[in-house]
């Protein structure tokens, strides 16, 4: 079922570098004909900031809450992570797809390296996370959030926001390898969703209490969010911004590289 493989060298690096673009092409251009599918994670985090900053507004005199402007300030990186939550797992489902409807059989039989088979999904839904990161921040510019820690601390969050769904998606991709079954990948959404809101997302720690403060405390999202948080508030720190961007790479490694042993181990069946 494999197609002929291409050697080491240069010119093997260009031709991969060449068929990941193609096939995140690809995936952009299924986002785009699905529009629809897009819509929902822009607006429902924006619906849920404003009703959140009405509602919560008076909670930012309570001693131990962080010391912001906004609620505004404080709930825009809980908005780009519930905006890139939806649709992370496309990844996944694409490829879930693919190997339905024998996509993935035609792409191996082909000189397609393997790399670029998953690398190219990944690319795509990470550069349609960075696009609804600027719409996110941008809106709530608008509407008056400020981040002090400039134009640095956007650069942070587009990037968080593309590693998360790398992270996201390396996880989608080894269940639809698995399994062949876009409904098992779709199912790792509701998980996700609850992730986001057993951690500081929404509300700090230090107001927490009982066994929800023990989870959201040694949750990974809320380690991502707090620095992620205190670049927006509080101001530039490369510390913040190291750790904000060093666990979610890691994980993404991680996830893409198991995501790439498990397509390894399908091909290697007999």
């Amino acid at each position: 079922m494999s197609g002929p493989k291409v050697g080491p060298g240069p010119r093997s690096l260009r031709l991969s570098g060449v068929q990941t673009a193609m096939l995140a092409r690809r995936s952009l251009v299924a986002e785009w004909r699905q529009l629809f599918t897009v819509l929902p994670g822009l607006v429902f985090p924006l619906l849920l900031a404003a009703v959140y900053t009405r509602q919560f507004q008076r909670a930012l005199g309570l001693p131990g809450f962080p010391e912001v402007e906004s609620f505004l300030d404080f709930i825009l990186p809980a908005s780009i992570l519930q905006a890139v939550s939806f649709g992370a797992s496309s990844a996944g489902t694409e490829l879930a797809l693919d190997i339905e409807n024998g996509f993935l059989d035609r792409l191996l039989a082909s000189p397609v390296a393997r790399i670029p088979i998953l690398v190219g999904r990944l690319a795509g839904a990470a550069i349609v996370a960075a696009g609804k990161t600027l719409v996110i921040v941008a809106l709530f510019m608008v509407f008056g959030a400020e981040i002090a820690g400039g134009p640095a601390a956007v650069l942070v969050l587009l990037a968080v926001s593309s590693l998360l769904v790398l992270v996201i998606g390396g996880i989608s991709q080894v269940l639809a390898i698995r399994t062949g079954s876009q409904e098992a990948v779709g199912a790792t959404f509701p998980l996700i969703f609850v992730t986001i809101f057993m951690s500081s997302a929404f509300f700090p720690t230090s107001l927490m209490s009982g066994w929800f403060r023990v989870v959201a405390q040694n949750n990974p999202i809320t380690w991502i969010v707090d620095p992620l948080r205190r670049l927006v508030v509080v101001g530039w720190s490369w510390t913040d911004a190291a750790i904000a961007l060093g666990i979610p790479a890691v994980c993404a490694v991680g996830t893409v590289g198991a995501a790439l042993a498990a397509l390894q181990r399908k091909l290697s069946r007999p």
